[in-house]
This record gives C-alpha cells, sequence and structure tokens, in this order.
C-alpha cells in the first residue's frame, strides 16, 4: 500500500523539481526520499521520474500521479478538520500566502480570527500574486489575499476585501508640503525605493506613473516594504505605500504620509482559497471573520 508520507514527498520533489531540496523539506535524507520515490514507482509498476544525473522532470504518468495524491492529501486534510469541527473543535493550521501590500490586513485579520478560532493556527507567508496562484494549485497555500483582477474565477472562490489606496510616505525635509495631497507627477522627482519590478505592486505604481507621463526617481528597490519604510524614517528616500498598511503603523517620526492624487487610484483586494477546498473548516472559518468584519 502506498504512504501518505510517500505521496507527500512526491508532491514536494513536484513542486521543487530538486531532489535535495525536496527531501530538506521533508526532513529526511536524500536517499531516503529517493527510496519513497521508487516505492511508489514499484508499487505501480511505472516511472515516476525521468531518470538522468539531476532531475529532469516527471513522466507523463507521474504528473498524472501527483494530481491524485494531491487531491488525496487533500481530502485527509479535510476530513482531519471536519472531524475535529463534529466535535466542535475548529483546529489546525492555515496557511495563508499574502502579497506584500496586504500584510498588515492580513495580520489584523489574524486577531480576529484568533479570538472567534483560538485553535486555529495561521501562517502568513508574503508571496507575490503568481506565487499565490501557484501555491494554492500545489497545495502550499490553504487561502491567499491576491488582486481581485488577477484571479482566475474559474479557478479559484473569490471573496472582495477592500480597495486598496496609495500614500507618499516620504522624509519631511523632501516633501513639497507638510500636509494635504500630492500629486503622483510630483511624487515622481523625489527619490524612491519601490518594490521589485516583478512583483504586482510595483507594476501597478509603474502603470500610474506611466499614466501621468512621469519618470519616477527611483534610488532603491527591495522585495518587501520594511526596507523602504526605513529609508523614508531615515530621510534617503519616499516609498508609495498601501493606505492599509500605512494606516495600521500609525504615525513615522521624521517622514510625512500624503495621500496621492492625481489620479486618485485604487485596485480591488480579495480573499482566494481553491475550489477544491470548499468546505474546509478553517478556510470556512476564515471567511466567516471576513464576512462578520464588513
Amino acid at each position: 500500500m502506498i504512504d501518505l508520507k510517500d505521496l507527500k514527498c512526491l508532491s514536494v520533489l513536484a513542486r521543487h523539481k530538486h531532489f535535495a531540496r525536496a527531501a530538506h523539506e521533508c526532513g529526511i535524507s536524500q536517499p531516503a526520499f529517493s527510496m519513497r520515490i521508487r516505492r511508489i514507482e514499484e508499487r505501480l509498476q511505472t516511472s515516476i521520474v525521468k531518470r538522468g544525473n539531476r532531475f529532469q522532470g516527471l513522466t507523463e504518468d507521474g504528473m498524472m500521479i501527483v494530481r491524485h495524491a494531491r487531491a488525496i492529501m487533500d481530502e485527509v486534510e479535510v476530513f482531519e478538520q471536519e472531524f475535529r469541527y463534529s466535535k466542535g473543535d475548529v483546529s489546525g493550521a492555515l496557511k495563508l500566502g499574502v502579497i506584500p501590500s496586504a500584510v498588515a490586513y492580513a495580520s489584523l485579520m489574524l486577531i480576529e480570527l484568533n479570538q472567534a478560532y483560538p485553535n486555529i493556527v495561521m501562517r502568513i507567508e508574503s508571496a507575490s500574486s503568481l506565487a499565490i496562484q501557484q501555491g494554492l494549485e500545489d497545495g502550499i497555500f490553504d487561502a491567499g489575499i491576491t488582486y481581485a483582477d488577477g484571479a482566475p474565477r474559474d479557478m479559484l472562490q473569490v471573496e472582495p476585501l477592500y480597495d486598496e489606496g496609495y500614500v507618499l510616505l516620504v522624509p519631511a525635509h523632501l516633501a513639497p508640503r507638510p500636509q494635504g495631497n500630492i500629486t503622483w507627477t510630483e511624487a515622481a522627482a523625489i527619490p524612491l525605493c519601490l518594490l521589485e519590478p516583478g512583483m504586482q505592486n510595483r507594476r501597478i505604481i509603474d502603470q500610474i506613473f506611466e499614466q501621468v507621463d512621469a519618470d519616477p526617481h527611483v534610488i532603491a528597490e527591495t522585495s518587501g516594504f520594511t526596507s523602504a519604510i526605513v529609508l523614508a524614517v531615515q530621510g534617503l528616500a519616499a516609498t508609495v505605500l498601501p493606505r492599509v498598511l500605512a494606516d495600521s503603523m500609525g504615525g513615522f517620526d521624521g517622514a510625512l504620509t500624503l495621500p496621492l492624487v492625481e489620479p486618485f487610484h485604487e485596485r480591488s483586494v480579495c480573499l482566494v482559497s481553491s475550489n477544491r477546498d470548499t468546505g474546509l473548516p478553517t478556510v470556512e472559518a476564515l471567511r466567516a471573520v471576513v464576512t462578520k468584519s464588513r
């Protein structure tokens, strides 16, 4: 009989496409990991992995087996959670992938979830919108917070959360005025630290600058907002922050928060989960918290 641990190893291998990294995540040695893959092949009398000096991909049978393996593991997780739920206990780990601009919102949501369901442990991981979608497909995430316009509704359940607006966090000595609004054109002339170009938030910001025919003065790029905020507080560069992030952190010593206008721009952010996870108690608990907080 095929062991669930064997199926998990195969699923992790399909995600990492690398034996050593997959073995490390599973917490076993590479020879032991390879033995588990061999055991599935022997049981089903087929080749799962294309053989070579290094990982060269899965065979057609291998890809089909991975799909079934993930479906089986999903069913087991649903069974375990529903069993605990039938005993009056909504518990377990809830793995949430979150775009960087929504991490502050997710943290506030975690507080509400913990108050309503104290036995759920929510694990928040910052990821790009594409990584969240892939993570939902691969079973890495149970749910995600991402931009609504990039969520394929034929594959995902989508629950609107809020509209993301933008402010400029700018060192006081670089600000054109001590209060009020600031235009995107004015912001483009100030030294800026923005997220990396491959991230959806950065693409949105670049599109707005292009819309107003402005060439932003970018002096630094980062994969998260922490470095950008530090640069602003230290007086070196301004940064564009989601309004919900700026509001959650309160004031910043030595820096001003000015709403960005002309144009005023918002993007819809939503909660997403895989259609195959319909009814998963931890995800449904999160949805209940979201609905109640509106």
